[in-house]
């Protein structure tokens, strides 16, 4: 069962010719030209991206920001975050699906705290929250 959710923020996004076409969003600070990469069998057209790369990206500042405020809530201010996020796609028994490797370069703080609030980050972010149970997703925290 999911929560209700008390929308603060609403993005758009329009996307045509899938794969091979284009994504732009409502506020058009994102428009980007689409391909499949050679690895799946695809042009892997120079110049432009994937919805990995964009999925990535938006899953790697989320789950930054929630590790962040995590680290606040609980006493715990990191000197700085860097999340690296890697987003494969592949064959799965049933068709497609999608792998999720975080990690999380954590500033001023112990090994022990920098999982700690790490650990926080993935159980209170959207996205960690949103693809629970339907994606493998493997964090790690890396005190620095």
């Amino acid at each position: 069962m999911s929560e209700t959710v008390n929308v603060l923020y609403t993005a758009h996004a329009k996307s045509e010719g899938g794969r091979n076409g284009t994504a732009l969003t409502g506020d058009g600070l994102v428009d980007v030209n689409l391909t499949v990469p050679k690895t799946m069998g695809g042009e892997g057209k120079a110049g432009a991206t994937t919805p990995e790369d964009l999925f990535a990206a938006g899953y790697a500042a989320c789950f930054g920001g929630a590790v962040d405020f995590m680290g606040v809530k609980s006493g715990l201010k990191p000197s700085s975050v860097v999340i690296e996020s890697a987003v494969g796609i592949g064959k799965t028994d049933t068709g497609v699906g999608l792998k999720v490797d975080l990690v999380a370069k954590i500033g001023g703080l112990s090994q022990a705290d920098a999982e700690k609030i790490v650990t926080l980050g993935h159980q209170f972010c959207p996205y960690s929250k949103a693809i629970k149970g339907n994606v493998e997703v493997t964090v790690k925290a890396v005190a620095v």
